[in-house]
Formats: structure tokens, sequence, C-alpha cells
């Protein structure tokens, strides 16, 4: 049995569940709503103010299946209440990030500025040199993270770039004179 799969998730205060026809799950919660079409072999179900999640049969894709159904619901229900978030570091002399209406412009030592545009639900703001990306969909949130970060990636010399602010970037020794 799937130990992540069989876990029953809490739903709080002031958040709806909705189940249509197919497993379309809709989630609405104070920051928002979310809705998403999973496997229509899961059995899902809420009562008790839980949500459970249960397999048909014990195929290999029904298993691999059962832990994921599950986490998805769970990363929608904690997105509508809490929301998400992402923190990067712009690292570098000369290297800036500034934010003018739902564009965010990075300066990244190129010949030209970088110019790249909020997508819907996902939201970043600058301050100093972090830049800070929040949404209520993980998906939405970590893939622009991984955009603006894949923009410049940290290199392990002098550690420029931009990185995320818990990433830990192993440096290297540079080149030695001759002796």
């Amino acid at each position: 049995m799937s130990r992540i799969g069989r876990m029953p998730i809490a739903v709080p205060a002031g958040t709806t569940v909705e189940i249509a026809e197919k497993n379309k799950v809709t989630i609405k919660g104070p920051k928002g709503e979310l809705s998403r079409q999973l496997v229509p072999e899961m059995e899902v179900s809420v009562a008790d103010g839980q949500i459970t999640v249960a397999r048909p049969n014990d195929l290999k894709r029904m298993r691999s299946m059962h832990g994921l159904t599950r986490t998805l619901i769970n990363n929608m229900v904690v997105g509508v209440n809490d929301g998400y978030e992402k923190k990067l570091e712009v690292n570098g002399v000369g290297y800036r990030a500034a934010k003018a209406g739902n564009v965010l412009t990075l300066s990244l030592g190129y010949s030209h500025p970088i110019e790249m545009t909020d997508p819907d639900g996902v939201e970043s703001a600058v301050e100093g040199n972090i830049i800070t990306v929040k949404g209520i969909d993980k998906e939405k949130v970590g893939q622009y993270a991984a955009e603006i970060r894949e923009k410049r990636k940290p290199e392990p010399y002098k550690g420029k770039g931009i990185k995320y602010s818990d990433e830990v970037i192993r440096r290297k020794v540079g080149k030695s004179g001759k002796k």
C-alpha cells in the first residue's frame, strides 16, 4: 500500500472541494480557486472534512498514480489556503533585477536587458537583489522561478548568477599561477 497515497488530506475551514465526473477536482479557498483533471481510475472521496484517495487494483500504473494523485490534491489544498513562494538571489557585480508593472527586467551582463512577463496566476516582486515569486499553483511558481534562474545560472568559480535562496553553490578553485 502506498504510504503517501493512503494518508487522508485535511480540508481546512473555508475551503470547498468539488469532485465532478472523471475525477475533475475543483478546490476553492481564501486565496483563489484551482481545478485539475486527475486520473479517472482513482477513487477520490470527501467525507468528514477529509479527502481520501483509493486505488482500484494493484497494477503497477495504479500504484504509481495513487501517491501522485494524493500529492496533487494536497498541493492544491495548500495552494488555495497558504500559497507558494520561491525566493531567488541575484549575485554579481552589475547584475540587477527591476520590476515595472508585471514585467521583470533583468540586467545580467548581456548586451541587452532581459524582460520577462509574469504568467497568469503568478506574481513576482523585487526587493534589493532578491526576487520573490508567489502564487497558488505550485507548478506555475516553480516553473517561473526555474525560467528566471535559467537566464543566468550560478557559475562555480565566483558564484555569479541567479540562484535559489536555499541553494548551495559548490565552489571550484580557479587556475593557479606558475611556480
